[in-house]
């Protein structure tokens, strides 16, 4: 565990006190989430609201650093359908990742964890890793997303719908974590349309409402127990990281 300081936010801290943490060997932690539509009943900023929510809560237990949030991703599989959505182009997303990661080494920082809310954030935020692990070879990386850190926790997001969005998971946290961003006489169940299929398909192929799932089962009772596995294993993730040595060849 780190040091315990004023805040856990880096745009909360002072230069001197960030100049301190490098010195602790804090590692940095950058979520990355989505503004984009959540079915009728979930607020658009949903996905950055939850991988913010999890980064803080665990970087507060081990003294670690959490950039401000940054709420766009790539979310093209929204489409127009529904308004709503603001997504950037995958190559955008990588570009900004880099630049942040970029600043965050000239800080005096080595180790780097993203922490992501939204699935098809994927494929840029690894690919801004493998161009950093180039550029900057001492550079230590990884990318987590909050939905299957765990099997169980994974087990949990995917028990209403493998290809789930705006689902029971999502309903129960909002419902522990801030229950004025979702709107409970709105919720609408959708089946899982993709099961089965061969191909991946744009969410308006297999949503009427935005949303896959059941999320008329979520309780704030559930969503606090998902919020402790999130947070209790994303906290254990640093302190491995944290203390993790390079290979001796």
């Amino acid at each position: 565990m780190g040091k315990k300081r004023e805040s856990a936010r880096w745009d909360r801290l002072t230069l001197e006190e960030i100049g301190a943490a490098t010195q602790e060997g804090a590692i940095v932690i950058l979520p990355v989430g989505a503004t984009e539509q959540h079915g009728p009943h979930l607020a658009t900023g949903t996905d950055s609201f939850f991988a913010e929510a999890v980064s803080v809560a665990a970087a507060e237990q081990t003294g670690d650093l959490v950039l401000p949030t940054l709420p766009y991703g790539c979310s093209l599989g929204h489409t127009a359908h529904w308004p709503g959505t603001i997504s950037l182009d995958p190559e955008t997303m990588s570009k900004v990742v880099i630049e942040v990661g970029r600043w965050v080494h000239a800080s005096g920082f080595h180790k780097l964890v993203i922490v992501n809310g939204h699935a098809t954030n994927g494929p840029p935020c690894q690919s801004a890793i493998l161009k950093l692990r180039h550029e900057l070879p001492e550079m230590r990386m990884r990318f987590v997303s909050i939905f299957d850190i765990t099997p169980e926790v994974d087990g949990e997001y995917t028990k209403d719908a493998s290809d789930w969005h705006a689902n029971e998971a999502e309903a129960s946290l909002m419902l522990h974590l801030d229950e004025s961003q979702i709107r409970q006489d709105r919720i609408v169940d959708e089946e899982d349309r993709t099961i089965g299929r061969v191909f991946q398909y744009a969410v308006p192929v297999v949503s009427r409402s935005g949303a896959v799932g059941a999320p008329s089962g979520g309780t704030a009772e559930g969503g606090a127990s998902l919020f402790k596995l999130q947070t209790e294993a994303l906290a254990k993730l640093l302190v491995t990281a944290r203390a993790e040595q390079d290979p001796q060849l």
